[in-house]
């Protein structure tokens, strides 16, 4: 007869991360435009992206050279929480700043 406790033992399998159902990532990505200034631009990534003001700038310079740039990497809920905060701090400054979430 077999005891349950070893049936579960030979049935017990570790995932490795690959497996392990971790959420999905996804690249927040602010959108160049010809009407929000660049300081606007970097006071978004310093306020709602926490990043420190040198590499604020940098990624300004690429939304603005580039048409985009990454603003940041994050699990579903949090980008779509950070991308509504753009949105909103952008309409209500008068600006058109846009910014997309694309999976990582």
């Amino acid at each position: 007869m077999t005891n349950i406790r070893d049936a579960a033992k030979t049935h017990t399998a570790v995932k490795d991360t690959d497996e392990a159902g971790l959420p999905p990532r996804y690249r927040v990505v602010l959108l160049n435009d010809h009407y929000t200034t660049m300081e606007f631009v970097v006071e978004i990534l310093e306020q709602v992206f926490l990043k420190p003001h040198d590499e604020a700038v940098k990624i300004m310079l690429a939304v603005h050279g580039h048409g985009s740039g990454v603003a940041g990497v994050y699990v579903r809920q949090v980008a779509e929480t950070k991308c509504a905060a753009v949105h909103r701090r952008a309409r209500c400054e008068g600006f058109p700043l846009r910014c997309v979430m694309e999976p990582e």
